[in-house]
């Protein structure tokens, strides 16, 4: 199993003057420390579960073209990209430029959205569930046509695009992997079966982590894709204590995951600005986790 850092949460207790050699830090001790990938979300306010809405948030590609130019390793995306932000010929360039220049480092997620404060407060049109939905799959139709040798137009229910032109190509061919996340059983695991090279579910339990496994089995069998070449990934909390009291505790839990067919866990880490976190997770967790 592979381990993926969750950036959620950027209020560190320091002042904002010192922001950016924190992250460099944190970002730097995860790239020499094993870590798979690296991502951050696409919010504007912080996140109900994660802190008030007023705490630190920043726009998540900028973000990630920073920290591109501090790792050397790791892959970095964004879990996931709210596809009301953006128009959809917008992001393939956006993560195309991640993608060159991170050295063909990028994957792509994402999502149809929910945080519906940060769309009012932003003055952002959120229309109802079922169109952003719809929005969604445009969303990656136009993705796909941008990376491949089709320039033409895109003629869609909610897009329409004149030139489908995309240059510089992305590094990796035929595109930068592609995350659709969510645990929607009818809608969102239909469209990973359809589309996805990754998925991401809640990291809950591993009996719903396998009972919706086994629902995207049946999407992928219904689609005629192999179920085998998507990669299975979790979203969940890493907790292995500033001395690593917890590791040992936190790898039993990731290898229960693995036994239903999880292959990367992404993670946001407790306390993750505390250098110990990102030193127990790298020497006491990803090197267990490695055969699994």
């Amino acid at each position: 199993m592979k381990l993926g850092l969750h950036l959620s949460n950027f209020t560190y207790g320091i002042p904002i003057t010192d922001f950016a050699a924190k992250l460099d830090d944190i970002v730097a001790a995860a790239d020499e420390g094993g870590f798979d990938r690296l991502s951050v979300m696409d919010h504007y306010f912080q996140i109900p579960n994660v802190g008030p809405a007023e705490n630190e948030m920043f726009e998540a590609y900028g973000l990630l073209g920073y920290l591109a130019a501090r790792t050397s390793r790791v892959k970095l995306g964004v879990l996931t990209t709210g596809i009301t932000y953006r128009h959809p010929g917008f992001l393939a360039k956006q993560v195309t430029g991640l993608d060159v220049l991170s050295g063909g480092r990028a994957w792509a997620g994402v999502g149809a959205a929910w945080f519906e404060r940060e769309h009012l407060g932003l003055g952002i049109p959120f229309p109802p569930l079922a169109e952003r939905f719809e929005r969604l799959e445009e969303t990656i139709q136009v993705l796909m046509q941008m990376w491949s040798d089709n320039d033409g137009p895109y003629e869609g229910k909610h897009y329409q695009l004149a030139e489908t032109l995309c240059s510089p190509a992305p590094i990796q061919q035929p595109h930068p992997p592609l995350l659709v996340a969510g645990s929607g059983e009818r809608k969102t695991l239909r469209l990973v079966a359809r589309y996805a090279n990754f998925c991401n579910i809640a990291g809950d339990n591993p009996e719903n982590v396998e009972r919706r496994l086994g629902i995207l089995a049946a999407h992928c069998e219904a689609e005629r894709r192999d179920y085998d070449a998507i990669e299975k990934t979790i979203v969940t909390r890493f907790d292995p204590g500033p001395n690593g009291e917890r590791a040992d505790e936190l790898v039993d839990r990731l290898a229960r995951f693995a036994e239903v067919g999880v292959q990367a866990a992404l993670g946001s880490a407790v306390n993750v600005e505390d250098p110990r976190t990102i030193e127990q997770l790298a020497t006491k967790v990803i090197p267990q986790l490695r055969d699994l």
